[in-house]
């Protein structure tokens, strides 16, 4: 492939010894002016420019900077001399200038250099099409989590529609607990991804229980306990998952070291887990199975009372303090359909 280097000069003499000079190596265009080279600019796909610094008009810099947006892979090369000292700070200072030669300037040197230039610009090219690749690619992963997300909620929907809801319910809590922890996106979309797969067990089990840390009924709690390892386990077999995985394993962990499976302490839990769980004995207090709900005060001054011991006290306050501003209010959740498409479509 022929790489194309646009030289400028408003001295025709120098324009055409330049051209000369890199005709046989090169794809050569000449402009005289720095709106002529723009002209060029926008028709071409220029791998490199040398441009002399002082011509009437616009000076080399002043062009190189127009050209910055415009051709961004472009390496810049500018003609100077040696009285031009300003100009090559300030071209430095920019970061538009890959390389400033002086005048006057030695032929062999200039080839070097220019060959140079012109190997810095294929490697930009290679570089930016790699990271344009991985950008695609990232994007058809994601598209594929979403896809495997939303299967699974819709399965879990078919098996039991109080667990589906339950896990859409959680999703959303945990996404608004998320800003108040002033976590980053991407941990923002892990646990809520984590939130509305953490039952996903359930569709290795004959009877599906929801995932209660906090219930009474041993038996039950250790079906919940067999669900979340098996849940954890199906997710590990996708990379992709690993980190969603390891906060659906350990929501059951209490922050006093009294839960399951490992007893783990304080901050040793995966900060999801302990989100999840905060969020899942609200929602358990305020949308039971069965039995009758207890209103949201009666919610938040129960978890008050276990915050320290089965929950993280920080994240009990972060989130009463959110439900105080009315985010998790009962009336806006369990009175509303739940839309799962416009769910996931936040978490992700």
């Amino acid at each position: 492939m022929t790489y194309k280097l646009l030289i400028v000069d408003d001295e025709l003499p120098n324009l055409r010894l330049l051209e000369r000079l890199f005709r046989h190596d090169y794809q050569v265009l000449t402009a005289s002016s720095g709106h002529e080279a723009i002209k060029l600019l926008e028709q071409n796909d220029v791998a490199t420019i040398v441009t002399d610094q002082r011509m009437p008009e616009m000076t080399g810099i002043e062009l190189l900077k127009k050209t910055d947006e415009l051709r961004p892979h472009m390496v810049r090369i500018l003609l100077t001399g040696y009285t031009d000292v300003e100009a090559l700070v300030e071209a430095i200072n920019c970061g538009l200038v890959y390389m400033y030669v002086s005048k006057p300037w030695n032929n062999d040197d200039l080839k070097l250099r220019i060959s140079r230039a012109m190997d810095h610009y294929g490697h930009n090219k290679r570089r930016y099409s790699l990271e344009l690749n991985n950008t695609r690619l990232q994007g058809r992963v994601e598209h594929l989590k979403l896809g495997f997300v939303r299967t699974i909620a819709e399965a879990l929907k078919s098996r039991d529609k109080w667990i589906y809801d339950h896990s859409v319910r959680m999703s959303q809590f945990v996404d608004r607990v998320c800003l108040g922890l002033n976590l980053s996106e991407a941990e923002t979309i892990q646990i809520s991804a984590a939130a509305t797969l953490h039952d996903i067990g359930a569709l290795c089990n004959s009877v599906g229980v929801a995932c209660c840390a906090g219930c009474s009924n041993s038996e039950a709690f250790r079906l919940a306990q067999k669900q979340t390892e098996d849940g954890a386990e199906m997710l590990l077999s996708m990379p992709e998952f690993d980190a969603v995985a390891e906060v659906i394993r350990f929501q059951h962990e209490s922050y006093d070291g009294s839960g399951k499976p490992r007893g783990l302490i304080g901050d040793q839990i995966p900060l999801g887990s302990r989100l999840m769980r905060v969020a899942a004995e609200y929602d358990f207090l305020t949308s039971p199975v069965s039995n009758s709900p207890v209103s949201h005060s009666q919610a938040i001054a129960s978890m008050r009372q276990r915050a320290g011991r089965e929950l993280d006290p920080e994240i009990v306050q972060i989130f009463a303090e959110l439900t105080f501003d009315g985010l998790f209010s009962q009336k806006s959740y369990q009175t509303q359909p739940l839309d799962t498409n416009l769910v996931l479509q936040q978490v992700f």
